[in-house]
């Protein structure tokens, strides 16, 4: 039986006046007539325990009746959307507000600097090359050319070691699997056949004679579900053809793993194979090259910590490792004795997470401070050199360069500031700004301030949140909240061109800190993991309660955002406390906690939330918070749209679907349940501009419009002051 909803919006036509104003309110109403999802009997029994999973079909991504069932979906969607009346201002804000010229840090491969640009509604951005500064630049690569409608983006690139030819990696529609190519940089002819089926892989260059990569054997069933286990290496000798590359490692049992990457050090002597079964912790092994016959000597033989080898002079190595340091330290060692007992600090570690990188004959030490960068120059003996003076608070990213190089180009950013290029100068010590970008929009008229707040148990965490000057805190102020608490990744400062056009409507847009991430190492990390993954979604939602107890928002006012890992964050929030927030915007999320693990390369995730099938207690922990299997009936949820991409094979689709249908079933009032499924798109990566206007736009009209607003806060206010 097919539900029909009409959905009523109250719109508060007088909100963020300076004076008591009487509210004024009209009625809009739109017609919802969600397609009919049918239900299938499967069940699955874990630890003697039956679940049902009537939506089990739509994992089948290459199914008719899947194909039929998002078209139906969309039809909806978008005539939902198509009703929202200021969707189209936003689109054409967005589109203003992009449209400036975006470029970034050049980089020294053989004669030429290259750089990445776009002129500012480019669905992809252009590579660029100089020989000498002051030359006018030329086009060099552009993948804009690579497909009529901009799906077909540019993965990776690596210049052999005389720079004279370059190896690079495309993704069509969005997809993890690659295809890799190479180039003669001066003639800028392919030199030789394309290699296919590669999947999470760099490229790194032996010389100029060939380049290591990886991949997995093609699966059977749908290469976008269907399950990679087994990574490999193996080395392209140019001029060969690919079923003739020979595997490095990966290929027996006992070298069995989900992720395995092989890099050569600048000095073409060691290769190094770093192999993880998760998405944290790696093994590690080093060969040396300048021997035919040498086999593969053990650095690490278990994935306890994350190591991986930044620098080697002679054979003296340098690792970066969080083994006994959960914030990161250098470490040097011998490569003829290099497992851990013969380790000897270079930097040692501190109580702030270390990232670092190197160049022109130093290593700068980068640190997050609270979220926030903090960076060191060290020379080679290990001896501090100074403390970088950055232009501001904020993120800095960068810091890289050969060697030989006597300055080097670094990107600074904060959720403000446009990101801006300085170029630094070595032996010196100085920055100078390079380039700024000429955007419609002045951070002088925004202030973005940090908070630290207390969850559940008590754990503090911090939050930034950004608004124009001069919000009046009311608590009736729409705002976007924004989490991700997992795999270690840390949310540091940046820029997005879509939250600014978010803030210039009145908009405030929040950034918490959720353990899980990386943002305090490891412990912070682990504190998010498994049997803790609880922790995540309790600082959300304090952080949530934050916003409305300080009158930043209330729950009226009040969106919960976030993508992949924070797509489930969003599902088990929205679930957990369905009256916490007016619109959940769940992205590409994993929100089928029982079956995750067997898609593509999911069960690499297994770190972070363990398995139904590890035991019984992880199965009923998974199960108690999974927002698929938590959608209760007769619960009114939030105004809720689901986003994902029909080609997106690292969190594949079906997550959303099943979600999305257990919302439409059970969803008790009018609040809407959609789900926006972008065709011929992926995880994310690689997204033309033109579709990512178009999400924004449909995401921030849909958001808007069932806070009540009939048109944009921005004009409201406008009318209120005149």
């Amino acid at each position: 039986m097919k539900k029909t909803f009409l959905l009523v919006c109250s719109i508060v036509s007088l909100i963020g006046c300076k004076n008591e104003t009487k509210e004024e309110t009209t009625k809009t109403t739109i017609a919802l007539n969600y397609p009919e999802t049918k239900k299938v009997d499967t069940v699955n029994t874990y630890f003697e325990t039956e679940v049902k999973d009537p939506y089990r079909w739509l994992e089948d991504d290459r199914s008719k009746e899947t194909e039929d069932w998002v078209s139906a979906q969309n039809k909806v969607t978008f005539g939902y959307l198509d009703n929202i009346p200021f969707r189209d201002q936003l689109k054409k804000r967005l589109s203003s507000l992009w449209n400036y010229e975006k470029v970034g840090a050049p980089f020294k491969e053989g004669d030429y600097s290259y750089f990445y640009k776009n002129d500012g509604l480019q669905n992809q951005y252009v590579i660029y090359r100089f020989k000498e500064e002051g030359d006018t630049p030329e086009v060099f690569l552009d993948p804009n050319t690579f497909s009529k409608d901009g799906t077909t983006s540019l993965g990776g690139i690596s210049f052999s070691e005389n720079g004279k030819l370059l190896a690079y990696s495309i993704s069509e529609g969005g997809s993890d699997w690659r295809k890799v190519i190479v180039k003669d940089v001066e003639t800028k002819e392919i030199v030789e056949d394309t290699l296919v089926d590669v999947k999470f892989s760099g490229m790194s260059w032996k010389g100029n004679e060939g380049f290591y990569y990886s991949s997995y054997d093609k699966p059977e069933g749908s290469e976008l579900s269907a399950k990679t286990d087994q990574h490999k290496v193996y080395y392209h000798k140019l001029g060969t053809p690919q079923k003739e590359d020979q595997l490095i490692f990966g290929g027996t049992p006992e070298e069995k793993h989900r992720y395995i990457g092989g890099n050569v050090t600048k000095d073409n002597r060691y290769l190094i194979i770093s192999a993880s079964t998760s998405t944290s912790g790696n093994k590690l092994f080093i060969k040396d090259l300048t021997k035919p016959n040498s086999k593969l000597v053990t650095i690490l033989d278990n994935t306890e910590s994350d190591t991986y080898i930044i620098e080697n002079v002679g054979s003296k190595l340098f690792l970066v490792t969080n083994l006994n340091a959960p914030n990161r330290r250098i470490v040097t060692v011998d490569a003829a004795n290099p497992t851990p007992e013969n380790w000897k600090d270079f930097i040692p570690e501190t109580e702030n997470v270390l990232s670092p990188s190197k160049g022109g004959g130093y290593f700068f030490a980068e640190y997050m401070v609270d979220a926030v960068s903090k960076v060191l120059q060290y020379d080679y003996e290990g001896k501090l050199v100074r403390d970088v003076e950055l232009p501001g608070v904020g993120s800095v990213g960068g810091f890289g360069a050969k060697k030989e190089e006597k300055e080097l180009y670094y990107s600074f950013t904060n959720y403000k500031t446009p990101g801006s290029i300085y170029k630094y100068n070595i032996a010196e010590g100085t920055s100078e700004l390079y380039r700024k970008p000429k955007i419609d929009f002045n951070p002088d008229d925004y202030e973005s301030k940090q908070v630290f707040y207390n969850s559940k148990d008590g754990t503090k965490v911090p939050m930034i949140i950004t608004y124009k000057k001069g919000t009046e805190l009311t608590g009736k102020n729409p705002t976007i909240l924004y989490g991700y608490g997992g795999f270690n990744i840390s949310l540091t400062p940046s820029f997005s061109i879509a939250n600014a056009v978010w803030m210039e409507q009145g908009g405030i847009y929040a950034v918490a800190n959720l353990r899980g991430g990386g943002e305090y190492g490891k412990k912070w990390h682990v504190a998010g993991t498994k049997m803790q993954k609880q922790n995540v979604f309790d600082d959300f939602i304090a952080a949530a309660e934050y916003l409305i107890e300080n009158k930043y928002t209330s729950s009226d006012y009040l969106a919960i955002r976030g993508g992949s890992n924070g797509g489930l964050l969003v599902g088990a929030t929205m679930t957990q406390r369905p009256d916490l927030m007016k619109v959940a915007l769940p992205a590409v999320g994993v929100l089928d906690m029982l079956r995750y693990h067997t898609f593509t390369a999911g069960a690499g995730w297994a770190y972070d939330y363990g398995t139904a099938e590890d035991d019984k207690q992880m199965f009923e922990y998974l199960k108690g918070y999974s927002p698929v299997h938590n959608v209760k009936e007769g619960v009114s949820y939030p105004a809720t749209m689901v986003t994902t991409g029909d080609h997106d094979d690292r969190v594949v689709p079906a997550h959303s679907f099943k979600f999305a249908a257990e919302l439409q079933a059970k969803q008790k009032g009018s609040n809407p349940t959609l789900i926006r499924i972008e065709t011929n798109a992926g995880h994310g990566a690689g997204t033309p501009v033109k579709k990512t206007i178009e999400q924004y736009a449909d995401i921030f009209s849909f958001t808007l419009f069932n806070m009540g607003y009939e048109v944009l806060p921005e004009q409201v206010n406008e009318e209120v002051k005149g």
